[in-house]
Order: structure tokens, then C-alpha cells, then sequence
């Protein structure tokens, strides 16, 4: 392992100029962190038991519907939702995420902490209103 002791060594020093403990802001940022990994299993959760639902397969993803009703008998219940609508449904709210995670610094800048988070809520009671009120799966995917 040549030029490993060079490397260990200076990781060490700086180490020792760390004079920052556990204190509030750690904590919080730590506590943030973990919700977001508890509101992404939520999210699964909630839309995996809604997926499984009969009336809403039946309405938004009728073959997915169709194939619970009357599987093959040679498949695995698990291919039953193989379905790429229904990928896309599961995922668009990662995917939103996502693409807004490229503009949020730009948009925090021009806008304020207080802007932005007003502009998150709105578009969130958006979102929400656009779900409840569903007719098909292009509402459903830009609600989320």
C-alpha cells in the first residue's frame, strides 16, 4: 500500500484541528436526514397499498387490473405489476424531485427561505388537489 501513511496521516491532523462537537445543529441535520429516509418508506408504503387496491387498479391501470383478476398460472404474482404506467406513477414523485433538486438553490436565491417555502406549499396543496380530484393517470403523475 504505498503512500498510505502519507494519506492516513494528514487525514489524522486534520482530524485533530476539529474543535466543533455534537451540538443542535448537528443533531437537527442528523434528525432531517432520517426523516427523509422515513418519508421515502412512508411514500413506498402508502402507494404500495393503494396500487394494491381493486378500485384503483380498475380505474387508472385496467390491464394491471385485468392481470390480478386472471393471472397465468405459470407467472409469479409478482409480474401481475410489471407494468411501466404503473413504474411511472410509483417513481414521478422521486422524478419531480429530482428535477427540481437542480433548480432549488437558483430558485432559494432569487426568492428567499420564506418564498421558496411558500412556493413549495402551493405547489404541494397543487399537487394534493390534483390527486383527490383524478380522472386519469396524467393528473395522477402531476399531482405527485
Amino acid at each position: 500500500m504505498a503512500g498510505g501513511g502519507a494519506v492516513a496521516s494528514a487525514a489524522s491532523s486534520r482530524a485533530d484541528l476539529y474543535t466543533g462537537g455534537l451540538n443542535m445543529f448537528v443533531i437537527l441535520v442528523a434528525i432531517l436526514a432520517g426523516s427523509g429516509g422515513l418519508l421515502f418508506g412512508y411514500d413506498i408504503g402508502v402507494t404500495g397499498g393503494v396500487v394494491s387496491m381493486p378500485s384503483f387498479t380498475q380505474k387508472f391501470f385496467p390491464d394491471v387490473y385485468e392481470r390480478s383478476q386472471n393471472p397465468a398460472p405459470e407467472s409469479s404474482p409478482y409480474c401481475v405489476y410489471d407494468d411501466q404506467l404503473l413504474q411511472l406513477f410509483t417513481s414521478s414523485l422521486f422524478l419531480a424531485g429530482m428535477f427540481m433538486s437542480v433548480f432549488a438553490a437558483a430558485l432559494t436565491r432569487k426568492l428567499g427561505r420564506k418564498g421558496c417555502m411558500f412556493f413549495a406549499s402551493m405547489c404541494f396543496l397543487l399537487g394534493t388537489g390534483l390527486n383527490a380530484g383524478a380522472h386519469n393517470l396524467a393528473m395522477l403523475v402531476v399531482g405527485r
